[in-house]
């Protein structure tokens, strides 16, 4: 099943130097609840708003990491049905990654670029806001969305780092 883990700089650093990332965590991924919501059922578009929904949720492990880089980042993987849950409570495409990430199993990297920090370090301040319904802090989180995220291929993770 293809996974995707809101993660941070600090834990591309981790996975990066020792190859793994410690489950269990939270990830969303095109579950059927997803694509029952979802109006688009091509699969792309599907991934797409899953990388999307995973990218929203980074905000708040960047907010919980003094030392990440203010920039949002997602972990694409594929990784055994076995090893993932649904987890509704959470949100339509919200799963349950019960394993441990083995770089091995990344298909690719989404890391926000340089000009997004200032929106997205805005936006981590505010997210939880944005949640309880706050327009003024939805409206700030929209800002660091409108950013696209960069892809990188796993094997970049290393040059990917020293430009950060």
């Amino acid at each position: 099943m293809r996974i995707y883990l809101p993660s941070t700089t600090s834990e591309l650093i981790r996975l990066r130097d020792d190859e793994v990332l410690p489950g269990p965590r939270a990830a969303t991924a095109v579950t059927s609840d997803f694509r029952e919501w979802y109006i688009e059922n091509d699969l792309e578009e599907l991934e797409y708003a899953a990388l999307l929904e995973a990218a929203r949720l980074s905000l708040r492990r960047v907010d919980a990491d003094p030392s990440a880089a203010r920039r949002r980042v997602v972990i694409t993987a594929d990784v055994p049905d076995s090893e993932v849950e649904p987890d509704p409570g959470a949100g339509r495409g919200s799963v349950r990654f019960l394993g441990d990430l083995s770089a091995a199993t990344v298909v690719s990297l989404h890391v926000d670029g340089a000009e997004a920090e200032p929106a997205v370090a805005a936006a981590t301040a505010v997210v939880i806001e944005a949640d309880l319904g706050s327009d003024d802090a939805q409206f700030t989180v929209d800002e660091a969305e409108a950013h696209e995220l960069g892809w990188y291929a796993p094997q970049e993770l290393g040059p990917l780092l020293e430009l950060l």
